[in-house]
């Protein structure tokens, strides 16, 4: 981030940067996301008619660094468990309510990734 993280929004909600390492060059890539807390966990959401390409490099392999704000922490990264799916979605819906329209365009649930801080 240009500003060293000290501007942390995107249109006006709190985002975050997650670096991926790339499933098929190995390169480092980096998205800026809204998320949201759940407890110490931080939660995004994967949409799009098909994942993208963040989520499938995660999927590829979960380990991953996440910048908020001026803050820097790797993490490790699974998809939600469909018993806590719900609650999840309530919670990203709460953050941004377009997560509802994306669900709705893509006609099936999107994945939640949560990411717990690696020790």
């Amino acid at each position: 981030m240009a500003s060293g993280g000290r501007d942390h929004r995107f249109n006006g909600r709190d985002s975050l940067l997650i670096t991926t390492r790339g499933r098929r060059t190995g390169a480092l890539r980096r998205t800026a996301l809204y998320y949201g807390r759940d407890g110490d966990r931080y939660v995004l959401v994967a949409t799009g008619e098909r994942e993208p390409a963040w989520y499938r490099n995660l999927l590829a392999s979960p380990a991953a660094v996440v910048q908020v704000r001026t803050e820097t922490f790797a993490v490790v990264a699974r998809t939600a468990e469909p018993a806590e799916h719900p609650r999840l979605w309530a919670l990203m819906v709460a953050v941004f309510p377009r997560y509802e329209r994306y669900r709705a365009q893509a006609g099936r649930d999107l994945p939640i990734v949560v990411l717990d801080r690696r020790p």
